[in-house]
């Protein structure tokens, strides 16, 4: 079940909110567990138990180190039990494949290994990633040991966030899970939230995204240049508007049930730098590694080497987070450089350059590196980074520049709809003008969404296989 779908905002949604509503205040949080896991197996069912199974595990650890807290060593072992399971069950669903198959293209003797094939559970990445946190943060002692096993089922499953993030760390809920108090004004806020993310994925994503569809199929040696471009830059505003749009979504439906997620985009095509760019894009991803990885292996204070290394590390692992195929590991590896170059000497000058050359600068790059992340077959991301240089089939061809001119009006709106200034145009309305205002463009947003949604099949999100 999906946001931005039919059955899911005139049917789950209004239950979930009435059934939400009327239960009595002490029994919410095993009201929403139950709606959480039906939300999760209305696709998937036989993979609630994996996700079960990931509770149990996680909500035992933390019993055990808030237990036995003054045995240092004992608590280390478990933070370890608990992090190669967790490590585990994602390394089997998701790369077990991959690691198969490219052993067995190394090592023929291994041909006895078989790729089993299994189906990804969707959100894996996601709610494992948290689960995990939970119990480094309780060893830490930035956390409580949740004692309630339905208040820390309902953190894992939480269905706004639950299948594509943003990733929320225990510690950020946690006197959410214990008590919240939900208002009027926190419910009207998040369906405003909603509406937009709603409208951000149906309305603009969806349909620039066809335009990649087109693009994507091609063989990169037919490509213009103009062609390969305009394709890339598609899909850039589609990924953004996509994924941007689920978060917003997720954050709105947080709110409409009395829980605050930190935003996870922050106007990310703005950006002067790529480390600009990593401080706005998919935030709560970029702050996981560097809270739980970068800083442990030491960040940025024992040296430049090390810090050089610690980069490496984690967009390394970063890349490998979002898929099971080499060119995932190309894109994390492409900004690991790009980011050591600018810790080494660039950023400092980019600091010093127009703001101008600091824009071009990196959405050349970002749109370099879409290109590598689009493409799964790596040979064939070469192919269309080629074709973007001349590589393809001359700098325009015909289809292209036919298409530029139709879809011109909205990678116009795209454009705008990536700066901030729709925000700064809400900021100076009078406050007395804007509950009028968020009525009418909720109620449009969400009078287009549902048409476009009803008339239309291509409705993916991205996110959802990573």
């Amino acid at each position: 079940m999906v946001f931005s779908s039919i059955l899911f905002l005139f049917l789950y949604l209004p239950l979930t909110l009435g059934i939400y509503y009327i239960t009595p205040r002490r029994w919410r949080n095993l009201a929403l567990l139950v709606l959480n896991l039906i939300f999760y197996g209305w696709g998937e069912p036989i993979y609630v138990l994996i996700m079960i199974f990931s509770i149990l595990v996680d909500y035992s650890h933390g019993l055990l180190i808030a237990r036995h807290r003054e045995n240092d060593r004992f608590c280390r072992k478990v933070v370890a039990s608990s992090v190669i399971i967790n490590l585990g069950l994602l390394v089997f669903f998701k790369y077990y494949d991959f690691i198969v198959t490219n052993l067995r293209a190394v090592f023929p003797a291994l041909s006895f290994l078989e790729p089993l094939g299994l189906g990804l559970p969707i959100g894996i990445s996601f709610y494992t990633f948290q689960t995990m946190s939970y119990t480094i943060d309780v060893y830490r002692g930035d956390a409580r040991a949740q004692k309630d096993i339905v208040s820390f089922g309902t953190f894992v499953t939480l269905f706004p966030q639950l299948i594509a993030g943003p990733i929320v760390k225990y510690k950020d809920v946690d006197d959410q899970l214990r008590e919240r108090r939900e208002s009027v004004e926190q419910f009207a806020q998040g369906v405003q939230t909603f509406v937009c993310g709603l409208a951000k994925k149906v309305l603009l994503a969806n349909n620039i995204g066809a335009l990649w569809e087109i693009y994507k199929t091609m063989d990169p040696s037919s490509l213009s240049v103009l062609g390969a471009w305009l394709g890339v830059l598609a899909f850039a505003f589609q990924i953004y508007f996509d994924f941007s749009g689920y978060s917003d979504m997720a954050i709105g439906l947080g709110r409409m049930l009395g829980f605050e997620f930190k935003i996870n985009f922050d106007y990310p095509y703005i950006s002067r730098s790529i480390t600009e760019f990593w401080r706005r894009w998919h935030i709560s991803l970029s702050s996981w590694f560097r809270e739980y990885v970068y800083i442990p292996l030491g960040g940025n204070r024992k040296g430049l080497l090390k810090t050089y290394r610690n980069i490496f590390v984690v967009w390394m692992l970063t890349g490998i987070w979002h898929g099971a195929s080499w060119n995932y590991v190309c894109w994390g590896l492409f900004f690991a450089v790009l980011l050591m170059v600018e810790k080494a000497f660039l950023l400092s000058l980019l600091k010093k350059a127009p703001a101008a050359l600091g824009h071009i600068y990196t959405l050349f790059l970002v749109l370099i590196s879409w290109a590598l992340f689009a493409n799964e077959d790596i040979s064939r991301a070469f192919g269309y980074i080629g074709a973007m240089f001349g590589g393809g089939n001359g700098l325009w061809d015909s289809a292209s520049l036919y298409r530029l001119v139709s879809y011109l009006p909205l990678l116009l709106i795209l454009v705008l709809a990536s700066l901030p200034l729709g925000k700064k145009l809400w900021l100076r309305l009078k406050p007395s003008h804007r509950w009028g205002a968020a009525m009418a463009l909720c109620f449009l947003g969400l009078l287009l969404s549902t048409a476009y949604l009803v008339d239309a099949s291509y409705n993916p999100f991205l996110y959802f296989r990573f």
